[in-house]
């Protein structure tokens, strides 16, 4: 588990985890509304180099953005809870891009096998409980590094 202090350890957070990513890397962001998952996809995003503001593409459900080596996908699902569309979700996924996912369990059926899951639990205004899991031996090593530089256990 990693615990999380007030937003500048949610950007070394952030920072930390884009420096392991790769293209073609999911991530799936876990938690209640107002937990942190759109200030940590923008705190990805800003380490990846994307100049543009990042915010919650909750109307447009998937936004892409040109980071300085990548691309970032950002893809907010809550609006696709009562929808068994598929809007060309594996293009985005095979795309040389880091995708990140929030409220995935809306489009669980369309997931790439592989990607690795962050549940953000909220403790406090200022706290927040950050838990990994991984599918697929990449993400694990991801995981198993993250743990080690960031682990609060």
């Amino acid at each position: 588990m990693i615990e999380i202090h007030g937003l500048d350890e949610m950007e070394r957070f952030g920072t930390l985890l884009a420096s392991k990513l790769s293209a073609g890397d999911v991530l799936l962001l876990e938690g209640d509304l107002g937990a942190g998952k759109t200030t940590l996809s923008q705190k990805i995003g800003a380490a990846l180099g994307v100049k543009r503001n990042i915010n919650s593409p909750t109307f447009n459900i998937i936004k892409s953005y040109n980071g300085d080596s990548l691309k970032f996908h950002h893809m907010d699902c809550y609006r696709l809870e009562e929808s068994d569309e598929d809007l060309g979700f594996e293009e985005y996924f095979n795309d040389e891009a880091v995708t990140v996912i929030e409220w995935s369990r809306f489009i669980k059926d369309y997931l790439p096998p592989t990607y690795m899951v962050i549940h953000i639990q909220v403790e406090s205004e200022t706290i927040r409980q950050i838990t990994i899991e991984a599918q697929g031996t990449h993400y694990e090593q991801i995981k198993e590094s993250l743990l080690h530089e960031l682990s609060t256990d």
